[in-house]
């Protein structure tokens, strides 16, 4: 009797494009992908927090280069992309957050919002997945997305909008790309313990309405997306596409 066998979690040979790498579930990622052999390239804006990430990296024996990128300039995204080897892996952890009140919402922080969480991201993955179809190579998108992309939120509209429209084009590229095997998911995060929301945390009020929705009762943190984004790199997902990875301690279970 043949059994059959695990596929491979492993990224040997591939190259990773990870934009946000520079702090928080972005670097987070980035470790995670290099740790399973994959040569990571590191995009954010902040050059000099990409150097040191980089160099951590370098430290434990795994490939890295920086790369500094506004991913809503999308001239850049798109000459980077174009001068560049083919990336077999892309995961999108750029974004940005601007809660108010829905009546307190202004076009400029309505416009920042989607310039990062939509229109870079949609454009970014459009770039990455035109050099791999030009070169007949497969490949893997993801974008960290968000719970705030399957419900709603207090304060958060602006937020909730581009996530739900990410998670919109995610399912349509799907459709377009599977025949290239070009493979195009999501990941959705809860709330994730990071430098960037630690405010939202130290708020007493606030971190107590989190943790009664997140049903395992804590909030995330940066570990609980690094497995998420090797699975959904990998052959261990190759049937995968389309798809919303939840990684939301059960808040969008109710």
């Amino acid at each position: 009797m043949r059994l059959p066998s695990t596929p491979s979690f492993r990224l040997d040979g591939k190259r990773a494009l990870v934009a946000g790498a520079s702090s928080g579930i972005g670097l987070a990622c980035a470790t995670a992908l290099a740790e399973a052999g994959a040569e990571v390239t590191l995009a954010a804006r902040r050059k000099d927090a990409l150097t040191e990430c980089a160099r951590a990296l370098a430290n434990n024996g795994w490939r890295a280069n920086v790369l500094q990128l506004d991913v809503a300039d999308l001239g850049a995204v798109r000459a980077e992309v174009e001068a560049a080897e083919p990336f077999d892996i892309l995961l999108n952890a750029a974004g940005l957050a601007r809660h108010s009140p829905a009546l307190e919402t202004t076009p400029a922080d309505f416009d920042a919002a989607m310039a990062v969480n939509l229109r870079g991201a949609y454009f970014l993955m459009q770039a990455v997945a035109r050099r791999l179809i030009e070169t007949g190579r497969p490949g893997s998108l993801i974008t960290i997305s968000s719970q705030m992309g399957h419900v709603g939120g207090q304060d958060r509209a602006v937020y909730c909008a581009t996530k739900h429209a990410v998670e919109g084009m995610t399912k349509a590229m799907a459709i377009e790309w599977g025949r290239h095997r070009i493979r195009v998911n999501t990941i959705c995060p809860t709330f994730i313990l990071t430098d960037l929301t630690r405010p939202t945390f130290d708020d007493p009020a606030k971190r107590s309405w989190i943790e009664e929705k997140i049903k395992l009762g804590r909030p995330g943190e940066v570990e609980d997306i690094m497995g998420a984004a090797v699975y959904l790199a990998s052959d261990a997902s190759a049937m995968v596409t389309g798809s919303s990875l939840m990684v939301d301690g059960g808040w969008t279970a109710d």
